[in-house]
């Protein structure tokens, strides 16, 4: 008996969870497995950081996480027994000024949770050992208690790690290389810590050492070790007390080697199968990009793939899940291999040279908002997306995801921000009047919008206006909002599913939208 299925997923780490949830939220059929018997009690990944807060915020799924987990608002860097400079993420421009310090397997269950309450599970035990595509779909074998059988999916989505069997079977190559330095790692309590306990703390000497907050006011502590035989905790001692002669690491727990990998896919889509999270690309864990990197690949794919499998889009628009997300991958990994080679710098010369650029770095503010920018993961931009269209401004530009900054007054009272309105399965339009345009020609614009919107690409279109003599509108921003935002007389935004703008029109409104639907829709070859 073949089991037949839209969508199989393999691989239940936090990119597999999250695309199951959002298929499933979108009434798409999915069957998620993993080998795995039981979830990880303990996963080394510990943080989240501020764009996937705001992912899980979206989701309304955010509060577990922020109850259970610590909040590190800055990373500060250390080398030769000083300090070089601190990332601050109140500069990032997220809602979510900080990391939040968490075990992994937290993080996955907040996520299995998600995914249970819309009606899904995860299918343990469970191991994928064959694929073939077919003209009407993707045949997986898959063996649970050493029995065989077979599902018939119209798509199959890898999650299932650095040795994904989904990439391996479907024949996708790698790019990069094998990071030679091995990692360690240890949980544990340091007592009368001194300083502010809400911050990751890096210190870049001849053993580089990795403070990362836990609940509890415990430290995951990463380490490169001396020898493949030394003692983890002696290692890590041997650079912190430099810096604090009396620090102690106690109640040790969950003491690891690990080996580290800098490889991307070179296709993340293959016919009708599609890689994500560490399936597609993995990188150096010293700057925690990885886990969250496969969420963002979740959440860009979720509502792609909806469309196709309810058909009202070509599988022609899934190309543009490899073409936005494979330089996402290529910034990571390549942010990841600097990181690496800052740490690992060898000799007093080479050292010197590397401590005075990190120093000049954050001594220059545009610098330090980029450093920010770039640990909360705000700098990822679809602008070259060939999905994306319009007209581009400095404040907001086709591509870029819609910032969290932006004030308005609702008409039902109270305020609040843009971006709450954009929280949708499908797209958000957001049709916005400037200061002078008259109540008529945004009513009458607006009723043209509406009519394109069919509840699945355009789910809903917003009317806003920066004149308070217009009345029936949803919402109010103030002209000096208005003008930083390059609004004329009318401006529409397509805000998508990812909360990415999709389009910018400043004149021809209905048409352009119009246009950007059929990009959309368009017709390509079928897998």
């Amino acid at each position: 008996m073949v089991i037949s299925i839209s969508v199989l997923v393999v691989g239940a780490g936090p990119a597999g969870l999250l695309t199951a949830a959002e298929l499933q939220r979108r009434g798409v059929d999915c069957l998620l497995i993993d080998a795995h018997e039981r979830p990880l009690d303990w996963d080394r990944a510990t943080v989240v950081h501020p764009r996937s807060l705001e992912i899980l915020d979206a989701l309304g799924i955010i509060e577990p996480l922020l109850a259970a987990g610590v909040k590190q608002r800055r990373a500060r860097i250390h080398a030769g027994g000083s300090e070089l400079g601190i990332i601050d993420l109140e500069l990032a421009g997220s809602r979510y000024p900080f990391n939040i310090g968490i075990s992994e397997e937290v993080t996955e269950t907040v996520l299995a949770d998600h995914l249970a309450r819309l009606g899904g599970k995860v299918t343990r035990a469970t191991k994928l050992v064959g694929l073939q595509e077919q003209e009407d779909g993707v045949l997986a074998t898959v063996e649970r208690g050493g029995k065989l059988s077979q599902v018939l999916a119209q798509w199959v989505v890898g999650c299932d790690g650095h040795h994904s069997t989904v990439r391996m079977l479907t024949g996708i190559e790698q790019d990069g290389h094998d990071i030679n330095q091995p990692w360690a790692v240890f949980d544990a309590t340091i007592p009368d810590w001194p300083e502010a306990f809400e911050a990751n703390y890096a210190y870049l000497d001849q053993i580089p050492v990795i403070l990362t907050a836990l609940p509890g006011e415990r430290w995951r502590v990463y380490l490169r070790p001396s020898s493949a035989e030394s003692d983890l905790v002696e290692d890590a001692l041997s650079t912190l007390r430099r810096y604090l002669p009396d620090a102690g690491f106690y109640n040790v727990s969950h003491p690891a080697r690990f080996e580290c990998h800098t490889k991307v896919a070179r296709a993340f889509r293959s016919g009708r199968v599609l890689l994500a999270g560490d399936a597609a690309h993995t990188c150096s864990p010293a700057q925690g990009h990885g886990m969250n990197t496969g969420l963002q690949d979740a959440y860009n794919l979720g509502w792609k793939l909806a469309l196709v499998c309810q058909g009202h889009c070509s599988p022609a628009l899934l190309d543009s899940y490899h073409a936005e997300r494979r330089p996402v991958a290529d910034m990571v990994m390549a942010s990841g291999d600097a990181a690496e080679s800052a740490q690992m710098a060898q000799g007093n010369a080479e050292r010197r040279a590397r401590d005075l650029a990190i120093r000049a770095a954050f001594g220059n503010p545009e610098a330090r908002h980029r450093e920010a920018v770039s640990e909360a993961e705000l700098d990822i931009d679809y602008a070259r997306s060939p999905i994306v269209m319009g007209d581009r401004h400095e404040a907001i530009w086709p591509g870029q995801r819609l910032p969290d900054h932006i004030d308005v007054r609702f008409s039902t009272g109270g305020r609040g921000k843009l971006h709450e309105y954009a929280r949708r399965r499908g797209h958000t339009v957001l049709l916005i009047g400037g200061p002078g345009t008259p109540q008529q020609p945004l009513s009458d614009l607006r009723r043209q919008l509406m009519a394109l919107a069919d509840g699945y690409i355009i789910e809903v279109v917003v009317s806003l206006t920066a004149s308070d003599g217009v009345t029936d509108v949803d919402a109010y921003l103030e002209p000096a909002t208005a003008a930083r935002m390059g609004v004329g007389d009318m401006m529409l935004l397509a805000v998508r599913a990812d909360g990415h703008v999709g389009l910018r029109a400043e004149q021809r409104h209905a048409e352009t939208l119009s246009a950007y639907i059929e990009r959309l829709r368009q017709s390509g070859q079928t897998p």
